[in-house]
């Protein structure tokens, strides 16, 4: 099963766009959607094509394929655009590693959940891969707001996980524990 991961979003229709086509190209099953969606919130400066609307119409199209999760700048009111449930986090089991998926905002590096092998979050709009005390740790960055300058993604396929920029440019892997 191949799993796209995005984070932070923030309301914009482009970037909604981009992951379309990257959903399509990969051939993608699954799209998890760790938290920000469609909120700009008050630190970030409105994004390119700031639309919330078309990008809630987009999620609502593929619902049966999306996993989101909730992040500091979604509410309650993006709860009753959505068809969709915004989770605080979830645990997912690939092959024989349990992953916990969050926003980032409470579980992270530096606070790590237990009872996992992987630990996945946006929150800080920076994209990497690595490993931690045999925990891998990952975070995709900001799909739309990134402050490093890499838009990125992530992907599950198989027992690898590949962090990628929009362009789909392979910057950095890691095998899944067996």
């Amino acid at each position: 099963m191949k799993i796209i991961i995005a984070s932070d979003i923030h309301g914009s229709y482009e970037t909604i766009q981009i992951l379309d086509h990257i959903f399509k190209t990969e051939k993608a099953d699954k799209l998890i959607l760790l938290g920000d969606i469609y909120n700009h919130g008050p630190r970030n400066p409105i994004p390119d094509q700031y639309d919330p609307q078309n990008v809630s119409k987009y999620l609502n199209s593929i619902v049966e394929k999306l996993i989101v999760i909730k992040g500091n700048c979604d509410s309650e009111v993006d709860q009753m655009i959505s068809d969709f449930y915004f989770t605080d986090s979830v645990y997912i089991p690939l092959g024989n590693t349990t992953v916990f998926l969050t926003h980032g905002h409470v579980y992270n590096k530096d606070n790590v959940p237990r009872n996992c092998n992987a630990l996945i979050y946006g929150h800080f709009h920076t994209a990497f891969i690595e490993k931690k005390n045999d925990i891998i740790i990952a975070n995709p960055g900001s799909i739309t707001l990134p402050k490093d300058n890499k838009r990125c993604y992530l992907l599950f396929d198989d027992d690898m996980l590949y962090l990628k920029d929009i362009l789909g440019d392979l910057i950095d892997s890691i095998r899944l524990p067996n």
